[in-house]
């Protein structure tokens, strides 16, 4: 299945139906009278998001999303029926931007996660509800309303627990392969990854979800190779593994080429926490090994751990690094989501004078 992570639907929600002009004529009934119904409403256009989807490629082959409209109404005070809702299915990540790409319409983090992007317009009143004691046969009716109709944006962010980041060639692919089940494309050239990949590691019977993205190089916020664009699917995550070739002649640049373009990027990419893995040190030997290691160590700022994917050294211990920051990231937003909210008039009510923290 081919990646797509970026999508322009046209929606439009069901106009309403419009109300009828009627009136009861029966043979032998007295006092006959404005009988129209009420028109239906039309349909909503909504987006769910579905567990089982990792692509936005369906919307290559449909662009445009259009709701029923609304029954009109009928006599003998008869109401239209309401028009049938479309739902277009998106994977769990995806967020719906307006038209300028920038407006934030809704971002569905969850499965099972419903929003409604436009509402279908209401049925018009039928000639029957307009009747009062002055006016007992009205001859009008109310047409429906219009529904709304407009281009969106749809933009897939993958959920992941850690993403891998370095530039082409540092090893990430192999790195997802050799902890995953995840088969990408891996190969002795520049950007054999032209989309991300998802791949779940298990270490000491937990399990958490990795994103491998294409390599960054220099310039890649001004659309340098591929650019930044990828760089999305690992916004959500609670930690990135920044992974450095020992075959790079220089490693300590290696790492502020790719740590520049996180900063250049935004979204606190650059903030937020990182383990640094000098990776493919089988092709060196002892001394040459520990001299690109210090030299790394002094551009992070950290002790980089040392890793080969091809013989298994140091895997590990730098996936127990990565399950540690996850669990204890997770863990601090459910200590967020458990603290109670106070409210100012449980406060007032109190009478103590008293703050939040309980200092007067």
């Amino acid at each position: 299945m081919k990646f797509l992570d970026e999508a322009k639907v046209y929606i439009k929600s069901g106009d309403g139906g419009a109300g009828a002009v009627s009136f009861r004529r029966e043979k032998f009934i007295e006092f006959g009278g404005p009988d129209g119904g009420d028109g239906g409403r039309g349909g909503d256009v909504w987006v769910e998001a579905v567990n089982g989807l990792n692509t936005l490629i369906d919307f290559r082959f449909q662009q445009h999303f259009k709701a029923q409209i609304g029954t009109h109404g009928m006599g003998r005070n008869r109401t239209g029926a309401n028009g049938g809702d479309v739902t277009l299915k998106v994977p769990v990540g995806t967020q719906v931007l307006e038209e300028d790409k920038e407006t934030l319409i809704c971002d569905l983090t969850r499965e099972g996660q419903r929003f409604r992007i436009a509402a279908g317009g209401n049925g018009g009143f039928g000639n029957a509800h307009f009747k009062t004691s002055v006016n007992q046969a009205p001859d009008w009716a109310n047409p429906g309303l219009a529904g709304e109709e407009k281009t969106v944006w749809l933009h897939l962010k993958l959920i992941a627990d850690a993403g891998l980041v370095g530039l082409p060639n540092a090893g990430k692919s192999t790195f997802l392969a050799a902890v995953t089940r995840a088969r990408p494309k891996i190969a002795n050239y520049p950007f054999t990854t032209l989309h991300p990949n998802l791949g779940v590691a298990t270490i000491d019977g937990q399990e958490f979800i990795l994103a491998d993205i294409p390599g960054l190089i220099e310039g890649a916020h001004e659309g340098v190779g591929i650019g930044d664009r990828f760089l999305g699917h690992v916004e959500r995550t609670r930690v990135l593994l920044h992974l450095v070739s020992a075959q790079e002649e220089k490693v300590g640049k290696a790492y502020t080429t790719v740590k520049t373009e996180l900063e250049a990027y935004g979204k606190d990419l650059a903030e937020k926490a990182e383990i640094v893995a000098l990776s493919q040190i089988d092709v060196l030997d002892d001394a040459t090994l520990k001299k690109k290691t210090k030299e790394l160590a002094k551009a992070c700022g950290k002790t980089p751990f040392q890793i080969s994917a091809a013989t298994g050294k140091g895997m590990t211990e730098v996936l127990r690094a990565l399950r540690d920051v996850i669990v204890e990231a997770n863990a601090g937003v459910e200590r967020l989501a458990k603290v109670p909210k106070v409210r100012h008039r449980d406060i007032a009510e109190s009478g103590d004078g008293e703050d939040v923290d309980g200092q007067s």
